[in-house]
């Protein structure tokens, strides 16, 4: 691997950092101890800050040799929250929190992005200027839209904006990115049927929601196999069932619950339109009613063909092709697919290894995200942060900027 030689020297210093967060971790909107050490690391090395866009961030600015007088600047994101779940590790940068816990390497990207920026302040190999987001709200809070709707992008101008995530399973030395959507939308839907409650004893007294409700889930996946083309990728999945409260007796209502997940907003639409008129005919079928609420939050991650390009390349510089695979894509999501909205870009996956880094108490093997025995492998820093220096030392070097 083509690391930097700067940055090895300097890692260790990093993963302490990056063990102090993990200890300490604070859920969306909450990250003040954590931005609070971000800045001081950053005003430290002699990075210019700014506070407050989405409550929480920061962002820091590191002009080039020219002063960023060519007008070019990249923006390179990490988030920075935790999850609302307790962790099972017992090492001495374990949470000291109850039920939180940096389940999903949010403290590494950190630390990775601080290490770049040592790197960047002693160094300025480069001509325009690197804006490094230090994102708050990441697990569910969309703090990438916070950010831009208090003006990350207007503030600080940019052309292009990449951001990067840990991926459990792959061998260390190893990066993925594709073009095209890389991660889902998220969707959350709430039906809540109501029927007439009556005796268990006695069905035919009442209007019973709960075969109404069996009805309901099982013609949702029709909507997957039926509806939607099969080569288009979607998801429905109802995941809470509540009603009743007695065995002898019918409830008057149902509430069902789940998530759905697509790679278009195509896809999308069409499924949040089918999913309401299947309910309310199913419920109008059977005499009852519905309450349908369908509430969309992060829109599918999708990168653009020549930035995810030009990223293939610098990964290939440092590791070699072998080792940049195709990103599959997952059907989880990520709020960074905000900035990719408004910004061209990519989003890749970096490696975190097979799981030697961590306690085994837990089963050996890869621990993957949001597990409560996952901790973040501290070999990524200097890799991440050579990926960072040289995909904007490189961007920035181009006689145009990417439009």
């Amino acid at each position: 691997m083509n690391v930097i030689d700067s940055i090895v020297t300097q890692a260790a210093s990093i993963a302490a950092v990056r063990k102090d967060i993990h200890a300490h971790p604070e859920l969306c909107f909450e990250e003040v101890r954590t931005a609070d050490v971000v800045a001081q690391k950053l005003t430290e090395w002699g990075i210019p800050i700014h506070r407050g866009l989405g409550k929480t961030g920061v962002v820091g600015i590191v002009k080039g040799r020219d002063g960023g007088a060519s007008g070019r600047a990249i923006g390179l994101r990490a988030d920075m929250d935790a999850l609302p779940m307790q962790e099972f590790n017992t090492f001495a940068h374990a949470s000291k929190h109850q039920g939180k816990m940096h389940a999903c390497g949010h403290d590494g990207h950190v630390a990775m992005l601080l290490a770049a920026a040592q790197h960047f302040a002693k160094h300025r190999n480069f001509d325009g200027t690197v804006y490094l987001i230090f994102q708050p709200a990441e697990e569910g809070g969309g703090g990438a839209r916070v950010m831009i709707e208090d003006g990350l992008f207007e503030q600080f101008p940019m052309q292009a904006v990449y951001g990067m995530h840990n991926w459990p399973g792959m061998p260390v030395g190893t990066f993925a990115v594709s073009p095209g959507p890389v991660m889902a939308s998220t969707s959350e839907f709430k039906i809540v049927i109501r029927g007439k409650g009556g005796h268990a004893a006695l069905p035919h007294t009442g209007i019973d929601p709960v075969p109404i409700a069996c009805q309901m889930v099982q013609t949702f996946q029709t909507i997957i196999s039926r509806n939607k083309k099969p080569v288009d990728a979607g998801v429905i999945s109802v995941t809470m069932i509540n009603a009743g409260e007695a065995t002898n007796v019918v409830p008057d209502s149902v509430e069902l619950q789940g998530t759905v997940r697509t790679f278009t907003v195509e896809v999308l639409e069409l499924i949040e339109k089918r999913m309401r008129q299947i309910a309310e005919h199913t419920c109008a079928a059977h005499d009852a009613t519905c309450e349908f609420a369908f509430v969309r939050n992060y829109p599918p991650t999708v990168n653009s063909p020549a930035e995810a390009e030009f990223a293939r390349k610098v990964m290939t510089e440092i590791v070699g092709a072998e080792h940049v695979l195709p990103q599959e894509p997952t059907m989880g999501a990520e709020d960074f697919a905000y900035m990719l909205q408004a910004k061209p870009g990519a989003y890749c996956f970096i490696a975190n290894g097979d799981g030697a880094h961590r306690e085994m108490g837990h089963g050996g093997g890869p621990c993957m995200l949001h597990n409560p025995s996952y901790d973040f492998n501290d070999d990524l820093i200097p890799l991440g942060a050579t990926y960072w220096v040289k995909l904007a030392e490189q961007w920035l070097a181009q006689p145009t900027a990417t439009a």
